[in-house]
């Protein structure tokens, strides 16, 4: 016998209210997007509503600004759409991002150059920082 997944979460009391609580989230979220201008949409989500109080994350300080300008006009849109509210917190929390650094450039020394830099390196004192490192510098540069 095959049962749909919801019946099972819907079994037992804490699973019931779990997904009634998720429910409403998505609700909640559906009525955020449609009150906010396009621009915002992507950047706002619903993540809590405890109490009366929705808590709303931001990617990024600009969009919370301009939803903290929004508030009395997105309060009074999920008044209209029968969500009653207490409060709405308004919160920033970037997305994670993975920035991947680029490989290091890699660069290149003409063989007349590497020439140039081994002469003179021959020039300085045995001890010499600076030769040691146009001697690196030269060898590194041969490959």
């Amino acid at each position: 016998m095959s049962r749909p997944l919801h019946r099972f979460l819907g079994s037992a009391d804490a699973l019931a209210r779990l997904q009634d609580h998720a429910r409403r989230l998505l609700q909640l979220q559906r009525s955020l997007s449609s009150a906010l201008p396009p621009a915002l949409i992507d950047e706002c989500q619903v993540v809590n509503l405890k109490e009366g109080v929705l808590v709303i994350h931001c990617r990024h300080g600009a969009a919370a600004v301009r939803l903290k300008q929004l508030l009395p006009r997105v309060i009074h849109h999920f008044a209209q759409a029968g969500h009653a509210l207490n409060d709405i917190k308004v919160k920033v929390k970037p997305a994670h991002h993975v920035q991947l650094r680029p490989a290091p450039t890699q660069r290149q020394i003409s063989p007349q150059s590497r020439s140039h830099l081994e002469q003179f390196a021959a020039t300085l004192p045995a001890d010499s920082e600076l030769r040691s490192a146009l001697e690196r510098l030269a060898q590194r540069s041969s490959h």
